[in-house]
């Protein structure tokens, strides 16, 4: 009964059974073992004491409790103690073992839940700094914390920080989603397009109704940042109005794609009756732009009604620059109207205009009233333009009525100087020089004479203006003059077109030229 209350009570770890054999040195050696295994494993740590400390803690209890149980045996005691107590008490206190092995089991936990919540935080403190940055900067913070919460969920079920991970997904989709709360849709697009891939790579169950949620923020978003992209004149809003159709073709949003588009190519087929048709044509462009990125299930025949605003806003657009003045971008819209809607019945017009905004570049005088869509009645005069140049001469008219006429190059015909062009251009006898002959109603005309490319080019082009009455026949010479070494120049004509003859007994004038 000795040996076994010696042995129980140094399996305490406190050295008891050397102490009540007196063996002070031995229990000692128990204190001190006891005393680095608390060492090591006080304060609890979540990976609890290592498993070599607690192998060689038990080796040295099992050796202390058969070497006290040893000497009790062998060894004659002195005292008055009673084996029989000592026994029941060694029993009792290997509760202290026991209970501390518990105690510190439960700080373990603990510790390991603290470090799961610090986890956790770490996830939080993640999406508060992603959440003050735009998303494009944010995501790999936001997906850093996502996969902190993932792993708290799949790893550590049961733990006080898993449990807190729904919670924290809700703050989380409302950090991303925050630009969507706040009506900023353009910016809110990729993030929703983000949530809305979540649930491929987290549990649905975890989710939950979040796995759904960001289909309706994102469809309106796509629908309402498209929508804000398709004024101006860059063709914007058809990548963020074509996902929304191809993405959530039976939503709310996307069936008002289409009358949304058709209302907006209405109001500027109006305005363009407006002050501002040219800008109004951009704006149809750009629709028409937008139209064709779409499905065309969705916005059938819309294409076609802005190709025809398109068609007006081009013609509105060139009469207008004509108008303000705008005699260089008149001519372009004009002539671009001309080349592409060859069957628009508009086409001549356009033509006129679009020669009478070219005289108006060096005449502006020609450019004080569009020229007359109809041709006036009554008689009419002609005027025989020569041509006496080495180059072919394009003459472009316009008054009453508006047009051009095209002279071939005189082909024996020299340059004169600036002393004799007056006297000798279009005077040779028995020369057939290029002509062309123009039948006029009479009024006011302004002419733009021009030259050709290649050698030609370095010939100036000449504007005037002239008048035209009833009862005669004009005539006009075009030749050119050496000016000076340093270049060719189309000489000038007069502001006017003296008649050749006037019936009905007149004498034949010669028509002035120069």
């Amino acid at each position: 009964m000795r040996a076994v209350a010696a042995g129980l009570l140094n399996l305490t770890g406190l050295g008891l059974g050397y102490a009540l054999l007196g063996r002070w040195g031995r229990a000692a050696g128990c204190w001190a073992a006891t005393g680095l295994l608390l060492l090591v494993a006080l304060p609890a740590d979540p990976d609890g004491v290592p498993a070599g400390v607690l192998v060689g803690y038990l080796v040295v209890l099992t050796l202390a409790a058969v070497d006290g149980a040893r000497i009790a045996r062998r060894s004659a005691l002195g005292g008055s103690w009673r084996p029989v107590l000592a026994a029941a008490l060694g029993v009792v206190l290997l509760a202290v073992p026991a209970g501390g092995a518990v105690v510190y089991g439960s700080a373990r936990d603990e510790a390991r839940e603290q470090v799961l919540l610090d986890r956790l935080e770490s996830g939080d403190q993640q999406v508060t700094a992603a959440s003050k940055v735009p998303f494009t900067l944010a995501r790999s913070q936001y997906e850093g914390a996502l996969g902190v919460y993932r792993a708290l969920d799949e790893d550590h079920p049961g733990s006080r920080a898993a449990k807190l991970v729904p919670d924290r997904l809700k703050a989380y989709y409302d950090a991303v989603s925050a630009p969507y709360a706040e009506k900023r849709h353009c910016e809110a697009v990729e993030p929703l397009t983000y949530l809305r891939t979540l649930p491929g790579s987290v549990e649905g169950k975890l989710l939950g109704e979040l796995a759904s949620w960001p289909d309706e923020p994102l469809a309106k978003s796509l629908y309402e940042c498209g929508v804000s992209h398709l004024e101006g004149s860059g063709g914007g809003g058809g990548t963020e109005l074509g996902e929304l159709l191809r993405t959530f073709p039976e939503s709310a949003p996307a069936k008002r794609v289409g009358p949304e588009i058709s209302r907006r190519i209405k109001d500027q087929v109006a305005a363009l009756k407006r002050d501002e048709p040219c800008a109004a044509t951009g704006e149809l462009r750009s629709l028409g732009t937008t139209v064709s990125a779409l499905p065309a299930a969705n916005v059938s025949g819309l294409r076609a009604d802005a190709d025809r605003g398109v068609r007006d806003g081009v013609y509105a657009c060139g009469v207008d620059q004509f108008k303000e003045g705008k005699f260089t971008e008149a001519r372009k819209s004009l002539s671009d109207f001309a080349r592409q809607y060859k069957g628009d019945g508009r086409v001549r017009q356009a033509r006129n205009i679009a020669i009478a905004a070219e005289i108006a570049d060096d005449r502006p005088a020609a450019g004080k009233r569009l020229p007359p869509s109809g041709s006036p009645g009554g008689a009419r005069m002609p005027l025989v333009i020569s041509n006496d140049a080495p180059n072919s001469v394009e003459v472009l008219y316009t008054g009453p009525v508006t047009g051009s006429v095209t002279l071939k190059p005189c082909g024996d015909c020299k340059r004169y100087s600036a002393s004799s062009g007056p006297r000798l251009a279009c005077r040779a006898s028995g020369k057939n020089y290029p002509k062309a002959r123009l039948r006029l109603p009479a009024g006011d005309y302004h002419f733009l004479y021009k030259h050709g490319t290649g050698a030609s080019a370095r010939v100036d082009s000449y504007a005037a203006g002239s008048k035209v009455q009833p009862g005669y026949t004009y005539t006009s010479c075009t030749y050119v003059i050496e000016r000076s070494s340093l270049g060719l120049d189309l000489p000038t004509l007069p502001d006017y077109i003296k008649p050749a003859s006037a019936p009905p007994v007149s004498p034949s004038r010669a028509g002035s030229s120069r």
